[in-house]
């Protein structure tokens, strides 16, 4: 089943589609909106979430001692990965909605900057996905794997 955004075409190159080069006009959702999940969009709902960093080279104990102090100072952090020169750190965050959880996420590494002694890095990329998403991946065998072992490692 395909699910469609409310104003959005449900079809690909058939009639409504765009000319090359036509603008499309955007289509605003209002947070906690749901489409046929049937879920009140009252309930938190757990989402994984994905963040990766990357900034100039930082020494591998200075930046593992600072995700070692991030994943204490966020106990729900399930696994680290870093380099000299980028990280990605996995998690499951409770959120009302994809919006929540991806604004948690988007300050994460800058509110923990100071406090954990982390690398100046920037963040370059976010994935949040859904719990069923994150489990129908895996059984599929194209997700991120689970993140095992838990804690903090080196690439």
């Amino acid at each position: 089943m395909r699910r469609v955004r409310p104003g959005a075409a449900a079809s690909r190159g058939g009639v409504g589609s765009r000319a090359v080069g036509e603008e499309r006009a955007l289509t605003s959702v209002a947070a906690g909106d749901t489409y046929e999940s049937g879920e009140p969009a009252h309930q938190p709902r757990l989402w994984h979430v994905t963040l990766s960093v990357s900034g100039d080279e930082a020494p591998l104990k200075e930046v593992r001692r600072g995700l070692e102090q991030l994943a204490h100072d966020h106990p729900f952090l399930l696994t680290s990965r870093y380099a000299n020169d980028h990280a990605e750190i996995r998690y499951w965050e409770e959120a009302r909605d994809l919006h929540d959880a991806a604004a948690v996420a988007l300050r994460l590494w800058g509110e923990h900057r100071q406090t954990a002694k982390l690398p100046p890095w920037e963040i370059v990329g976010l994935e949040v996905i859904d719990r069923g998403t994150y489990h129908q991946r895996i059984a599929e065998g194209y997700g991120p794997l689970p993140a095992t072992p838990v804690g903090v490692h080196p690439f």
